[in-house]
């Protein structure tokens, strides 16, 4: 997992959770958050609620500048931060285990894809927990997946 752990009031957590991401997000992780809350209400997939609001908490104690270009374009690289979100809320009592796993799990099956082209490692670890994973987490992961591009809003620059 990565290790950055950026404190509340640090440059990077207060940057990414109100005003920037990176090429892939128009907004900061709570607009984001909430944009992508509302799409997954209004599409009446209320058992996303918890999920959607919770999915990227751990990505501003994550945000980290990764390479030339996120230095050039002041934007910010979130490396397994659904992993980091899971952490957090791991033991709240109140949030059920298929919240969790949908938080833990959200950036799955866009990692399988990536990494099967650039990690084949790390492709072999992601797919490990695939494999794992019952067919109906399976497709809830696609369409939480579909509210998560939503929430992005349009892309800023293309890659």
């Amino acid at each position: 997992m990565n290790q950055i752990n950026n404190s509340i009031f640090s440059r990077p957590f207060l940057e990414s959770l109100f005003f920037i991401q990176n090429k892939w997000h128009q907004h900061g992780v709570l607009v984001h958050t909430l944009r992508v809350t509302y799409y997954a209400l209004k599409a009446g997939e209320f058992k996303f609620f918890g999920a959607a609001l919770l999915h990227d908490i751990g990505k501003p104690f994550s945000a980290y500048k990764k390479d030339e270009e996120d230095i050039e374009f002041g934007e910010y690289s979130f490396t397994d931060h659904e992993e980091r979100s899971y952490e957090i809320i791991k033991n709240w009592s109140f949030v059920s285990n298929y919240t969790k796993e949908i938080v833990r799990y959200h950036y799955l099956i866009r990692d399988l894809v990536k990494s099967k082209k650039e990690d084949l490692l790390r492709y072999e670890s992601k797919k490990k927990i695939w494999d794992t994973l019952t067919p109906e987490i399976k497709n809830d992961l696609a369409k939480f997946l579909l509210f998560d591009d939503l929430g992005k809003g349009k892309q800023r620059r293309q890659s």
